[in-house]
């Protein structure tokens, strides 16, 4: 098996681990809530730390001379 074989074949097993693990979560009550609970601290959390981010380099870079 060459490398690009098996780089194909990882990439099925990891692809196929990741639709049953999303089928469970789905499947599971549960786990559904928690997966829920993470997503949306998940884009409370990052997306204003990312906006802030942009929003200093913005500030940044127009205090800049034009060259």
């Amino acid at each position: 098996m060459n490398e690009a074989t098996a780089e194909k074949v990882a990439n099925a097993a990891i692809g196929a681990a990741a639709v049953g693990a999303a089928y469970f979560i789905v499947r599971t009550p549960q786990l559904r809530q928690l997966a829920w609970r993470l997503l949306v601290t998940a884009v409370t959390v990052t997306a204003p730390t990312w906006f802030r981010r942009e929003l200093r380099e913005s500030w940044n870079e127009s205090s800049r001379r034009a060259i």
